[in-house]
This record gives C-alpha cells, sequence and structure tokens, in this order.
C-alpha cells in the first residue's frame, strides 16, 4: 500500500535580483509548546509500548513510555536538586543510551539545557582541544559520563572545581528520588523560548560552534514531519539507529521521531566502520525496522551483508516501509543497489526519501514527501518555511528561514550577526537548484556546498560535490569517500580512501588490510580502468580526474578531517594533507600516484 504523503506543492516567488523564495503553501499547524508533552500523552495513551532498548546479552534491554516518564520526573528533581536550571546546563560526554535518553528529557523538561558533545573528542583526541573548549564555553553545573573509566584522561584535563559529575551508577540511584511539586512547577515555565540544547557543529572551519536549540525549534521540525509524513500517526514507526544523539539528525529527528509517534528506538551500539558494522548486522536480525535513516556511508558499508545473506534481507525488509538517507549525496549506485536487494527480499522497491537542512534548522527545512526514483532530490520547503535561492557565481545558495531556525550561536553574538542576511534567512552554505524549473513542486537537488567549489588554472569552474559523486559511482564498490583537489592547478586529482567492505568483496579476500588492498595490483587496476572509462565520457577539464592517490591513515578528528558520522570535511582534508596534494601534482609523481588515462577496457 503507498505510504501517506501530504500532497507536494510549492509556492514560487521570482524576484528582479534573481533570487527565488520558494515556500510551502501548507500552513504549519500548531504543536507541542515542549518536548516532554509527548512523553507524557504516550505514557499516558500507551503507557507499556516499549519507548527506548538498547542491547542486553543475546536480545533488549526495554523502556515503556510509562517507566520512561517516572525516570525522567525523578531525574529532573535530582536535577533541581543539583541546582542546575536554564542557566545552569547539564553536560553529557558519553554515546547514545537509554539511561541518557531519559537523563535528556528530564533535564529539557524543567528548563535545563542539555549539551551533549561528541565522544571522540575525549576518546580519539590527543590534545583534548576541542573538549576544554566546549566546557570552557558552556560552563556546564554537571557532567554525566555514562562509564567514567575511558573518559578519566579527559576529564583531568578539565577544571571541574563545583561541578557535579556522575555515572550510570550514580543516575540509577537518581530514578529513585520521589519527584516533588517542584518539577510540575518548573516544567510549567518551560515554554518555546526556552533552551532545550546547545549542539555542536563538528568545526570545519575552527572551533566547533554551540548552536542554540529552542525547545520552539524541535517542536516545530517534529509538527513539520508529522504533517509530510502523516502515515507516522497511523503506524508508529519502530527504528534501529546509531547516529549520535550529539549530532542534530540522530539527537533530534530520530529519538524525537520515536518520542513524538508513539515509536519505539532500538539503539544499534554498531555504526559503519570496521569491526562495528557487525554489530549492526546482528541488531538487524533482532529487530526489523519500518523506517530506517541511515547516512551514505552507513549504507555502503550494510549493503555487502545484504547482498550476500538472504535471511539478512529478510529481516531488514520485512516490515519496512520507507528508506531514509540524508546528511550527504547518496550515490546513484548505491540507490540501485538498495532497490535490487528490496526487489530479492520483497518483490518490490521500497521508497528512498531524503532531506535536508543543518544544526541550525533542528535540521530539517526540506523533505521528500512523495514517491521519487533517483538519488540527489532533497525535496520541497516543509510547512512554516521558506528557502531562498540566491545566484552565487554559477550556483543557487541556499538559505533558511522559519520556525525551526536557530536564534544564534551561544555567547558568539558577532557569529550570529553573520549566519543571517537582512531578511532574517541562515546562510546556510548549501547549493541547489530545481529538479525540474518548468516544474518546481519535482522538488530541489542539492548542488554541493558554495564554498567547496573552486576554479583551475584555467579560470573553470570545478563542481566539487558533483564530482566527488561521479567518481565514487564509477569506482564503486572499492572507494568509500574522496576528496576533490584543483584550486588553483592546471587539472582535477583526488585524494581517496578505500571502502574496507568493498574491497575485500572486490579481491575476494576477507582478511586483507587497507595497507595492503591500497597496493593490490587488481585492486589499482580496477581504479585505472573505471575512473579513466569514465574520463572518456567526461573529457572536459572540469571533470576529467587526471590523478589519485589512495590515503591509508584515516581520517582525523583533531584537525577536523571527519564528523562523528562519518563525513569528510573536504577543506580540512586538503589543509590537513598538504604534502600529499602536493605529491598529486609533483612534475614527475611517485608510483602510488595513479595516473588516468582515457583507456580502453
Amino acid at each position: 500500500m503507498p505510504l501517506n504523503y501530504l500532497e507536494p506543492k510549492v509556492a514560487v516567488d521570482n524576484r528582479e535580483d534573481g533570487s527565488i523564495i520558494l515556500s510551502s503553501p501548507h500552513p504549519l499547524a500548531e504543536g507541542e509548546a515542549q518536548l516532554s508533552n509527548y512523553l507524557r500523552h504516550w505514557a499516558q495513551c500507551d503507557p507499556q509500548r516499549t519507548f527506548l532498548a538498547e542491547r542486553e546479552g543475546d536480545g533488549w534491554c526495554k523502556l515503556s513510555f510509562a517507566m520512561a516518564r517516572r525516570q525522567a520526573d525523578s531525574v529532573s528533581q535530582a536535577m533541581l536538586d543539583m541546582g542546575l536550571g536554564p542557566q545552569w546546563p547539564l553536560m553529557i560526554l558519553s554515546g547514545n543510551s537509554v539511561r541518557q535518553g531519559v537523563l535528556t528529557y528530564g533535564a529539557m523538561q524543567v528548563g535545563v539545557p542539555v549539551a551533549p558533545v561528541s565522544p571522540a573528542y575525549s576518546l580519539m583526541s590527543q590534545d583534548y582541544g576541542k573538549l576544554r573548549y566546549i566546557f570552557d564555553l558552556v560552563k556546564p553545573a554537571a557532567i554525566y559520563v555514562e562509564n567514567s573509566i575511558p573518559f578519566e584522561n579527559a576529564l583531568d584535563s578539565l577544571n571541574l572545581k563545583g561541578i557535579e559529575r556522575f555515572d550510570a551508577g550514580v543516575f540509577d540511584k537518581l530514578t529513585e528520588i520521589p519527584p516533588t511539586e517542584a518539577v510540575e512547577a518548573a516544567f510549567a515555565k518551560v515554554g518555546p523560548s526556552n533552551v532545550a540544547k546547545y549542539l555542536f557543529t563538528s568545526g570545519s572551519t575552527g572551533m566547533p560552534k554551540g548552536v542554540i536549540n529552542t525547545q520552539g525549534m524541535l517542536c516545530a521540525n517534529m509538527q513539520q514531519l508529522r504533517q509530510i509524513w502523516p502515515f507516522l500517526s497511523e503506524n508508529p514507526p519502530i527504528l534501529l539507529d546509531w547516529l549520535p544523539w550529539n549530532h542534530t539528525f540522530g539527537g533530534n529527528i530520530v529519538i524525537n521521531n520515536a518520542l513524538t509517534n508513539g515509536g519505539t528506538l532500538y539503539i544499534d551500539g554498531g555504526k559503519p566502520a570496521p569491526g562495528l558494522i557487525a554489530q549492526t548486522v546482528e541488531n538487524i536480525r533482532l529487530a526489523s525496522p519500518n523506517l530506517y535513516y541511515n547516512v551514505p556511508a552507513g549504507f555502503a558499508a550494510l549493503l555487502p551483508f545484504l547482498e550476500e545473506d538472504e535471511h539478512l534481507r529478510g529481516c531488514f525488509f520485512r516490515q519496512l516501509e520507507l528508506i531514509f538517507y540524508a546528511g550527504a549525496a547518496l550515490p546513484q549506485d548505491l540507490w540501485e543497489r538498495l532497490v535490487a536487494v528490496s526487489k530479492q527480499a520483497v518483490g518490490r522497491a521500497v521508497p528512498m526519501v531524503s532531506a535536508w537542512g543543518s544544526t541550525e534548522t533542528a535540521p530539517m527545512a526540506t523533505a521528500v514527501h512523495w514517491h521519487i526514483d533517483r538519488a540527489g532530490v532533497i525535496g520541497l520547503p516543509v510547512p512554516g518555511t521558506d528557502i531562498k535561492m540566491v545566484p552565487n557565481g554559477s550556483k543557487m545558495e541556499l538559505r533558511v528561514r522559519g520556525p525551526n531556525v536557530t536564534p544564534g550561536y551561544l555567547k558568539q553574538p558577532d557569529l550570529t550577526v553573520a549566519a543571517f542576511d537582512d531578511e532574517g534567512f541562515y546562510k546556510i552554505g548549501d547549493a541547489g537548484c530545481l529538479a525540474d524549473p518548468d516544474d518546481p513542486a519535482q522538488g530541489l537537488v542539492f548542488d554541493g556546498r558554495v564554498a567547496e567549489d573552486f576554479k583551475l588554472t584555467t579560470g573553470t569552474w570545478v563542481n566539487s560535490g558533483a564530482l566527488r559523486l561521479a567518481a565514487l559511482t564509477a569506482a564503486s564498490p572499492v572507494l568509500q569517500d574522496v576528496v576533490v583537489a584543483g584550486h588553483d592547478r592546471d587539472f582535477v586529482a583526488l585524494l581517496a580512501w578505500l571502502s574496507i567492505g568493498g574491497s575485500r568483496a572486490f579481491l575476494g579476500n576477507e582478511g586483507i588490510d587497507l595497507e595492503d588492498a591500497a597496493q593490490s595490483a587488481e585492486l589499482r587496476e580496477h581504479l585505472l580502468q573505471t575512473l579513466s572509462a569514465y574520463n572518456r565520457v567526461n573529457p572536459g577539464s572540469s571533470t576529467r580526474i587526471a590523478r589519485l592517490l589512495l590515503l591509508t591513515a584515516p581520517p582525523a578528528i583533531d584537525v577536523n578531517e571527519i564528523t562523528d558520522k562519518g563525513y569528510i570535511n573536504q577543506r580540512a582534508v586538503l589543509e590537513a594533507r598538504s604534502g600529499d596534494v602536493e605529491r598529486l601534482y609533483a612534475a614527475f609523481p611517485d608510483a602510488d600516484v595513479l595516473q588516468l588515462q582515457a583507456r580502453k577496457t
């Protein structure tokens, strides 16, 4: 049965200056004033339904809506007893867990802002620079670390004098505290203008920025989601997800979707990385979702397992109604492979959709709510949100205005002012174009980051985002990601990371590591042939790939090369690996540099 979507419509205002305003003609309905109203609603209407679950042994440890409400109220009382409040936030350093979910809603419902911080800043960093910067910016009154042992060195780098610090053992005791009338009194004061969270950007151009997320932003985004996808209220979502809650998509869309629609979120302890994707595979066998979110890197890691394992395909697609990808453009070959495995499993293509936005837009600013048959479409403005398309060089820069947009950055008024134009549109930095200029209702297509495009010495513009997708598609399945180089150079070249799963499948060697795979003559010949074949079809200077260098050192979080979700920061990689860039452009490149030609295959 086709899913029940909101009818795709858009109002278009073409301005004399060449800019275009896109708006949804569907008005935004009134939603809740704060997120915890949904928790209270479901605790009363469907108290025994599982809200959150995490792995425990061979099964799941489950928390019902009723128990989540009870524990959240106790946590609220504990926060008030600790002296936390609107000016005294709670910082969370741990990864996703049932405890963190309860703690988050328990804090927010009494006006305590939550600042979830990437665990990588504590566990993978060498100098804890980002952690210390965020700590000094937030000035938390309390810090939660689920398991303190791995975080000890990071915590020792902070001045914790006068700051409450607690772990899972203490948390469990907090859930036994009887809530008093103070909880209800504080709850009654929380409204749309209250800060719910401080979410931090990846710090692509410096230290992370603290994006203010209000209750109004988050509630508006949930109401927008409920309107564009009415089927959520007809069949509550069953989610299996790993996306980190310190990031806007996992922390705002995924868990809040389960909360607002009376759904269930199975917390996936795996992720698309060697050694961890197997856990995701095992979790799929134990919890079949009906709505599945992931990023392109996640689908790339999961697909080899779905393609090879009939039983796993059955578990994954058994009740799956919708596949959702976001955060980065999905290569067309991954789209086609997902379609193929879904047809193998259930005899039809499971619908796929996407959306677009940022930490500053809660995050959803546009979304697909109709059938699409190709990757790249990011949808239409959601109800209540306006998109401005502004000419910027050869592209149309996208800007966002609406109730889901942040009021600004924590303690950085200069950055706040610079982030908005004179009409109040947030300048997100992405570009987009209409899928069909004659029919705007067909939606927008993502067109890369404005700042990532560059000119060759010839003056020719290079669309970095489109070229990245083309290279990944051409070289499938062996490349995980690429960085496009060529600014003020004579030709385009690539820095690339291999996909360990794709490389092992291609070589038929499950034990090979990245170092050996990068030196494999068979794999290198594959790259030479496929990318040279691509060059024959794309011979122009802005699209032709002249050279490629395989990187074996993983992207480093300390220098902003990668985010928690596995997204590569093009600019940071080019800066941090300037030596490798010079190898690409050497007059006589070394043997590791692949020199591509229009070869016959």
